[in-house]
């Protein structure tokens, strides 16, 4: 695992409220100058929303409306042999991300004022995209032999022609799963086989190892936070401002984590407005400093935890209105900041 000393900078999960990817990405450029990432518009079109948005190019896949399915009822060979055939030469060309799909990240590429130190890309992850898209009879598709075995393939892929496109901006890039389905973990009945922790892991690492640079798992709620120091991650990205206890009591194997060179990022800026607006640079700071106690009372050094930290809103900016977005990123800046100048 390579060592980074990300020394608290600022970056995002992903997910921005404006319609308008040039909005979006002068934001992103004005505040996250080191680590920008590019931004996900669910509201623009149902074609970008989490699920969709990677969608293209899977075997029976249809978009109606504001629905996404899995269609049986076609002859899907030929569209597997061209998953499996790209899949098995590691073609990542033959399964782009169409510009509709992703207007962010098409015109994030075609920016000329980005001179960052490393660049950040993201795509749902296989557990979450599998167990929530359907086939025409609502049975999750990960649970079906032929096509469950295809959706990590098709995610890797598309992680892997996603990394090629940033590497054009920085050849340091890193590449987030975001998996919100592991929030239910152990207590959803609809996960089946893949509740149990060796299935999950597979799953995971089946799309981590078409990935490069470095490699990051984004968790929005509370989970069993061990399954996931099990994969090959380098960085651990979890809600710090409403679930910092959940991670706490992982405190060894995060410990471990941290010593092989991997790193935590802490989403302390709130995503939703009623909290944001009662938050400054300092308060968060504080409630930082408090979410990393307990690790420094089991012998982590604080230094270290600075060290190998990335600093990100607790999840999506999505819900927000664009104001709040904007207060969130300047926060989130400003709090980098003036960890960095205390601490580093």
């Amino acid at each position: 695992m390579p060592y980074v000393e990300f020394n608290c900078l600022p970056t995002i999960i992903g997910s921005m409220p404006q319609t308008s990817p040039q909005k979006a990405g002068a934001l992103v450029s004005r505040y996250l100058k080191d680590i920008p990432a590019w931004p996900q518009l669910p509201r623009r079109s149902f074609a970008e929303n989490m699920y969709a948005q990677f969608s293209e190019g899977f075997p029976g896949i249809t978009i109606e409306g504001d629905r996404i399915y899995v269609k049986h009822t076609a002859d899907l060979t030929g569209e597997l042999e061209a998953l499996y055939t790209a899949y098995l030469g590691d073609d990542v060309d033959k399964f782009p991300i169409g510009k509709e799909y992703a207007a962010g990240l098409h015109d994030f590429l075609a920016r000329t004022n980005l001179n960052p130190k490393m660049v950040k890309g993201q795509i749902t992850g296989p557990l979450t995209w599998g167990l929530t898209v359907a086939d025409e009879n609502k049975r999750a598709i990960l649970h079906d032999e032929v096509l469950g075995d295809a959706v990590p393939k098709l995610l890797r892929l598309k992680a892997g022609w996603q990394e090629k496109q940033l590497s054009r901006i920085s050849k340091n890039t890193i590449t987030f799963l975001d998996e919100p389905y592991m929030s239910a973990y152990g207590s959803s009945a609809s996960a089946g086989a893949f509740a149990s922790p060796d299935k999950v892991v597979a799953l995971l690492e089946e799309v981590l190892g078409g990935i490069s640079g470095l490699k990051g798992i984004h968790c929005c709620g509370n989970t069993d936070w061990s399954v996931l120091l099990r994969t090959s991650l380098d960085i651990l990205s979890f809600d710090a401002y409403n679930f910092a206890v959940s991670l706490s009591l992982y405190t060894d194997g995060v410990k471990k984590f941290l010593d092989r060179g991997g790193a935590v990022a802490w989403g302390i800026v709130p995503n939703d407005t009623e909290h944001l607006t009662g938050e400054t640079a300092a308060s968060l700071q504080d409630r930082l400093e408090e979410a990393m106690a307990p690790f420094t009372r089991k012998g982590v050094p604080f230094k270290q935890l600075v060290t190998q930290g990335l600093l990100t809103p607790s999840c999506g900016l999505a819900t927000l209105t664009e104001d709040a977005a904007e207060l969130a990123l300047a926060l989130l800046a400003d709090l980098s900041a003036k960890i960095r100048r205390r601490y580093t």
